[in-house]
């Protein structure tokens, strides 16, 4: 099997699953235990969240471990709007967003009575001008991703956080499709929240992170004092440990993996040559990610022709897999009826992905497209 759906998840690598089984032999403690084994685990811990503060340039205080950037994503827009509501109960988000933030929106507008605006793509892509423009006074919050999953559009984080620094809301960054890959300082950025999650870059599924600066925010778990009592649960440790090794080594390797990643991209398109199709989304993305269209073909028997020859992609976000909805991606960049929602396929790579691997898959499709 060729894998190229790395944007709906990574595998593990040697160094991950060595991390992972150490700890599962060696230190099974809880790390809220006062003796001995719990203490052990407690170091553990510790030193993973130094090892991820370390790789966002951040004080290890500000990294809250939770079961995914879902989870996070819906601790910083709902514990945060509805623990700041009496400043105001207006919301600024995108219409591309992943959706766990777009339902975090709905359910805050429908059960609570917060008014959110979903900033569209203008010349397919966002601008800081665009969230200048519908700031009001009664803003609480912003929030918008790093790179979209779907296309690997690169949104203006650094312009959006420096334009709020003279404004009271609070900005959340959805990071989930850069870390790891590119530099994401949230300090740098003067992102409030920022939320990750491991299985995107080679470590363990079920386990993210929510950095956080000193804000006031509702909890959603109760029960516990974990990280500081802002999420309770006893931590995940076996995941947590490969998440920092997952990290730790994505930020090694970082620029080969980068460049890596930008030829297996380019050779896939030189492979391809001489096929009609087009690339949606803008010109200043991520080269993990290409959303890929070919006219006159339809993505979901493209889609299985592909992997019936062994070869694995996707038409979009993972968490609408087996829905026959379109895309809202590709929606909001060229409207409900564009012909690109039922012809465009999602290849995503990796620095695991070989040359070889990516030449194949433009091969197939040019025997299935040219036919």
């Amino acid at each position: 099997m060729i894998y190229l759906d790395n944007a709906a998840t990574t595998p593990l690598t040697p160094s991950v699953i060595d991390a992972m089984t150490e700890i599962m032999k060696n230190d099974f403690g809880n790390p809220s235990s006062i003796h001995g084994i719990g203490r052990r685990a407690n170091q553990r811990l510790r030193s993973a969240r130094q090892t991820i503060a370390s790789a966002l340039k951040t004080d290890p205080r500000r990294i809250i471990f939770t079961s995914g950037a879902t989870e996070s994503n819906n601790t910083a827009i709902k514990g945060y709007a509805l623990a700041n509501q009496a400043k105001g109960k207006h919301i600024i988000t995108t219409s591309i967003e992943h959706h766990s933030v777009l339902l975090t929106m709905e359910y805050l507008e429908k059960r609570f009575g917060f008014e959110v605006t979903y900033l569209k793509p203008e010349n397919n892509q966002i601008t800081a001008k665009q969230v200048t423009d519908a700031l009001r006074d009664d803003t609480t919050l912003v929030s918008t991703m790093f790179a979209n999953n779907e296309t690997g559009d690169i949104l203006p984080v650094k312009e959006i956080g420096e334009l709020l620094q003279n404004h009271q809301a609070a900005f959340h960054v959805d990071a989930v499709q850069a870390i790891g890959k590119t530099d994401v300082f949230p300090e740098d950025i003067k992102a409030d929240f920022l939320s990750a999650s491991a299985h995107k870059f080679h470590g363990p599924k079920g386990v993210g992170i929510l950095y956080s600066t000193p804000q006031h925010f509702d909890n959603l778990l109760h029960g516990g004092e974990q990280e500081d009592k802002r999420r309770a649960s006893t931590e995940n440790m076996i995941g947590i440990v490969g998440m920092a090794q997952a990290l730790s080594d994505a930020v090694a390797n970082k620029d080969k993996n980068f460049k890596h990643v930008e030829e297996l991209n380019q050779a896939f398109l030189n492979g391809i040559s001489g096929l009609d199709y087009y690339i949606n989304g803008s010109e200043n993305k991520m080269p993990h990610v290409l959303n890929i269209g070919f006219p006159n073909q339809n993505n979901g028997m493209l889609l299985t022709r592909l992997d019936l020859e062994g070869i694995a992609v996707s038409t979009g976000s993972a968490c609408t897999a087996g829905t026959v909805d379109p895309s809202h991606v590709l929606a909001s960049l060229y409207g409900d009826d564009s012909h690109r929602l039922t012809e465009s396929i999602r290849v995503s790579f990796s620095e695991l992905n070989t040359i070889e691997e990516v030449q194949e898959l433009a091969q197939k499709l040019k025997e299935i497209v040219g036919n």
